[in-house]
């Protein structure tokens, strides 16, 4: 392989390398968003399993931030073993990135089974005198996805509160946002949103796993390209120890 090849392959690595620390922040934001955004929906669903992609890649973006250091150093130095440890990493990460993007399409897929078995015992649960958590976490989605009820307004005649309440209204945070005289009544249903919530937070969810899964997906291909390149660095090292180093502009024998 011709020298010209090598330098290219060092640099593309040095560059891959600020690459994989700029992915580490990008990965944790993309996990820590994921925690964010089920702590609003958690009610919805009974199980947390649907956050071990996100456990998952977020310590994969700590460790992409290790990387990136020990294969600049490895590269700069033209280290055998720092650029041979950085391989092995670095296909322990994919084969994780693999495993991430499986578990994401698992746990996608069981999302619309949990939001189904779990939204009607927390719409009955609800509570609008004296809201907890839950029923907080209803008017939030409500408002939020601009929806009412689990199918559509009329879901919340079958509630506990509705029954207690005897004022066949439902709670204002089906109102929709562009009315201001809005009192939940279902005399008025043109003043309420008219689609359900159960298909809008199926949704909702399956679209942050997908964010998991196209960040995985991207890096493992950035990652590919980086033990390719350190792969040819290695194997010229190997057979030539005394080839042109990327720091300096000599010339060797």
């Amino acid at each position: 392989m011709g020298q010209c090849g090598i330098t290219s392959s060092k640099t593309v690595l040095v560059f891959l390398n600020l690459i994989f620390w700029a992915a580490a922040g990008i990965l944790c934001y993309v996990g820590a968003y994921v925690f964010i955004t089920y702590d609003d929906y958690d009610h919805f669903f009974e199980d947390v399993y649907t956050l071990i992609p996100a456990v998952i890649i977020i310590a994969v973006g700590t460790l992409l931030f290790i990387i990136g250091l020990i294969g600049c150093c490895a590269t700069i130095r033209e280290s055998r073993c720092g650029l041979a440890t950085f391989v092995i990493i670095l296909l322990l990460v994919f084969v994780t990135e693999v495993v991430v993007v499986v578990l994401g399409y698992i746990y996608r897929a069981k999302v619309e089974d949990e939001v189904d078995h779990s939204i009607r015992k927390v719409y009955n649960g609800y509570n609008g005198t004296n809201p907890d958590a839950a029923s907080r976490a209803i008017d939030y989605v409500q408002r939020q996805l601009r929806c009412c009820g689990i199918h559509n307004y009329s879901d919340w005649e079958n509630t506990v509160w509705f029954k207690q309440t005897k004022n066949n209204s439902v709670p204002l945070s089906c109102c929709k946002a562009t009315l201001s005289n809005c009192t939940g009544s279902l005399t008025r249903p043109m003043d309420l949103y008219s689609e359900g919530c159960e298909a809008l937070v199926v949704k909702k969810l399956q679209e942050i796993m997908m964010y998991v899964i196209w960040a995985a997906l991207a890096f493992a291909a950035i990652q590919l390209l980086g033990m390719l390149c350190a792969c040819i660095v290695l194997c010229r090292r190997s057979r030539d120890p005394a080839y042109e180093l990327l720091i300096t502009g000599g010339t060797y024998a």
